[in-house]
């Protein structure tokens, strides 16, 4: 099982460019992928730099026949000309797909800084190598306050999970939409961090469970131990970083560490700001 994580920054390039075709090209060329996690998706956003107001959900869909399409909004508002302008993440798979979340983060009041909702997108996959939740998000970049917040709440909504998966269908949940559908424990969690591999935030991320629930274990050092990550941002000049960092990561749970057999990041493309990041699994 193959999956890739990228922040596509809305399709615009290096070279200011909304065009996600390229993005769609740079994908095929990376490998052929089960699962595409990618950040800063816009639906009718003209106000951002570049953009046409495209439905980049439809489009991308369009270009990746076969895969299900699970999109999650973070920023949902008025495009003021009477329709919605929204913006968030979206997961393609192409393995079947059982029930899908859109959870929104938590966005702390903080009257001096910048931000924006931040949401998790979550689907069960059923792979080759059993059924898992993919989770993908995108946290906030001004405050590490908000990131710790949001952070505290993806444990818990994993914690939650996993307690799910040990509960027996009640006979009033059969159809309907009380059902419930298979909630396994082992999960992957990818994305845009907006913190650099060296921060607080990640040990927060791999601490482990109080309850024991499966914790998270952090891609590049299952394969690279000791090792510094390599960067996924900074590579081409940005303004967001003073040198380059990680800020895009992938973490799985303990269960599925020892299937994983590759971490690769594509230093090249100048499609995005940020780099595409993939892992597979066997």
């Amino acid at each position: 099982m193959k999956l890739l994580s990228w922040n596509i920054q809305w399709g615009r390039g290096m070279d200011g460019r909304v065009d996600l075709a390229r993005i769609l090209r740079t994908i095929r060329q990376l490998g052929d992928f089960d699962l595409i996690c990618l950040q800063e998706v816009a639906v009718n956003f003209p106000g951002l730099p570049g953009s046409r107001g495209e439905d980049q959900v439809a489009e991308l869909s369009a270009g990746l026949p076969g895969y299900t399409a699970i999109y999650g909004a973070a920023t949902d508002v008025p495009d003021g000309r009477g329709g919605r302008s929204q913006f968030g993440n979206a997961l393609f798979s192409r393995l079947p797909v059982g029930q899908a979340w859109r959870h929104l983060l938590p966005w702390p009041a903080e009257l001096d800084v910048p931000s924006m909702q931040r949401v998790l997108v979550e689907a069960v996959v059923t792979a080759d190598i059993g059924p898992l939740r993919v989770m993908t998000t995108h946290l906030e970049y001004y405050s590490q306050r908000q990131r710790q917040a949001q952070i505290d709440a993806i444990r818990s909504l994993h914690a939650e999970a996993c307690a799910m998966s040990l509960r027996v269908p009640l006979p009033e949940e059969q159809g309907g939409a009380f059902e419930v559908f298979p909630w396994p424990a082992e999960a992957l969690l990818c994305g845009d961090m907006n913190f650099p591999a060296s921060a607080p935030e990640r040990s927060q991320i791999l601490a482990p469970f109080p309850g024991g629930e499966p914790g998270f274990r952090d891609a590049w050092d299952v394969l690279h131990p000791g090792e510094p990550h390599a960067p996924t941002v900074g590579i081409h000049p940005v303004d967001f970083v003073k040198q380059p960092e990680c800020f895009d990561f992938v973490f799985l749970t303990e269960g599925l560490a020892g299937r994983l057999r590759a971490h690769g990041i594509d230093a090249v493309t100048e499609a995005s700001d940020h780099q595409p990041v993939w892992v597979e699994l066997v």
